[in-house]
């Protein structure tokens, strides 16, 4: 009986001692500390705009608790960053606890105050841990860029944007009906989530090949990026005109490009020339009974590339129309949707179509999608469509059509597609040699999507002259 008690006695004072090493604090030099990352890096940051949060975490590594003698903002409360310690906002936390083998999150944020540069600049700042008489940091940096502000703006007379400054668009713009917008080279335009481009009057484009236009979403950082729907999109409505793009970059929009209604004069409603249209959720381009001219342009990876409605006068000429299944976007639609008429609830209205596709390229992978091209007709209006020197992939021709030297389920081979690594090539393989080379028809059109010269006579399909 004495034996156990002594037994028992033991056992007490083991797991008191226990008890106290777990709950007394280290104070070794030696303690061991462990942070997620070294440094936290913001890509290009809006001034005024603001940033996304990020965080670090900070480990106790040991059996014991470990005390933070301060977490602490090295720039203090006028650093451009801010942050916030295990849920507390601060400019310096003091003896924070650890507890042992356990670990905290700190968050920060990054509002880059106007400055009069136009250049991109780097503002840093760090964060210091202080422990046993141990200072960890960790670094912080951001690429900022001061911009041209506009929310809810509405456009008149006729106005010119430079390249000074990129644009970032905090609410709808929108150009008044008599009203011009022109977009110099080199033109850059961030939107919001909830800040489309509406066209009423005139968008004029004037990009070149160094110096495109680019329209995207105003989240740079690497989550978010390429993420489509990031921004409405660009809509030219009923009363707008005389709308001329060239090399611009369209991306990651819900709906790219919206065009209604036809044309209120003899001119196409929308001219594009040499522009991409790319990752765009639902529609690359929608077309509702309008006017769209294109050339030399690629329309890629979108929900649905093409959408061309209730009829309208269409001329696409070198143009590549294609889409891959991806991480972002599940490829369900055909690339091109044709059709003369479009059902308004109950109703179905229809319109007259003429529309010629010459040297073009209609191609998708990565989904259940048989037939690449659709073409739909109802009633007896007028309904006239040219497939003329077109590459395709179907499983069956498109109907109510004339097609004049197409190349049907021909793989065009492009130079490169990787689908995992989002990497999209749409050049031509040399080695073997795409079938879309030398197979055009001579056109008007003398430069592709590089403003490289198209060959003389007989040129290649698509957007691109190898």
């Amino acid at each position: 009986m004495r034996l156990v008690r002594l037994f028992g006695t033991f056992i007490c004072i083991a797991l008191v001692i226990f008890s106290c090493k777990k709950e007394s604090f280290i104070s070794s030099t030696q303690a061991r500390l462990g942070v997620s990352a070294d440094t936290l890096t913001f890509d290009t940051v809006f001034t005024v705009s603001g940033s996304i949060t990020k965080f670090f975490k900070i480990f106790n590594l040991n059996n014991q608790k470990l005390r933070l003698t301060k977490v602490k903002l090295m720039g203090g409360a006028t650093s451009t960053f801010k942050i916030n310690v295990d849920g507390v906002p601060t400019v310096e936390a003091d003896d924070v606890v650890l507890e042992a083998n356990d670990s905290l999150y700190v968050f920060v944020q990054v509002n880059v105050d106007t400055s009069a540069n136009n250049l991109p600049f780097i503002v840093q700042d760090s964060v210091l841990i202080n422990y046993n008489g141990n200072n960890e940091y960790v670094q912080l940096q951001a690429y900022a860029q001061n911009a041209n502000y506009y929310k809810n703006r509405k456009i008149t007379g006729n106005v010119v944007w430079t390249n000074n400054r990129p644009y970032v668009i905090l609410g709808s713009i929108t150009i008044d009906t008599t009203a011009t917008l022109t977009l110099m080279p080199g033109v850059r335009i961030y939107s919001h989530a909830d800040a489309p481009f509406i066209v009423n009057g005139s968008l004029k484009i004037n990009g070149t090949k160094s110096a495109p236009i680019t329209f995207t979403g105003d989240r740079l950082d690497p989550d978010y990026k390429d993420l489509p729907a990031s921004w409405p999109g660009i809509y030219f409505l009923n009363t707008s005109k005389d709308n001329i793009l060239k090399f611009a970059i369209i991306k990651n929009a819900y709906q790219a490009i919206v065009v209604q209604s036809a044309s209120i004069n003899a001119n196409p409603k929308l001219i594009l020339s040499q522009c991409i249209i790319d990752n765009a959720y639902d529609a690359g381009i929608l077309g509702i009974n309008t006017s769209i001219q294109a050339d030399n342009c690629l329309i890629s990876n979108c929900g649905s590339n093409i959408i061309l409605a209730l009829g309208g006068d269409h001329n696409f000429t070198h143009c590549t129309v294609a889409s891959y299944g991806n991480y972002y976007i599940t490829h369900l639609n055909p690339v091109l949707q044709l059709s003369n008429f479009a059902t308004q609830g109950t109703q179905t209205l229809v319109a007259n179509l003429n529309a010629v596709f010459r040297n073009c390229i209609f191609w998708g992978e990565g989904g259940p999608v048989d037939d690449e091209v659709i073409v739909q007709k109802q009633g007896n209006s007028t309904f006239t469509v040219n497939f003329d020197h077109d590459l395709y992939k179907a499983l069956h021709d498109p109907t109510n059509v004339t097609l004049n030297t197409v190349y049907k389920n021909i793989a065009p081979m492009f130079d490169s597609i990787n689908t995992s690594k989002q990497v999209y090539d749409f050049h031509f393989s040399r080695n073997p040699a795409s079938p879309a080379i030398d197979k055009g028809t001579s056109t008007t059109f003398q430069f592709d999507l590089d403003n490289r010269p198209r060959a003389n006579g007989i040129p290649d399909l698509g957007c691109y002259e190898r």
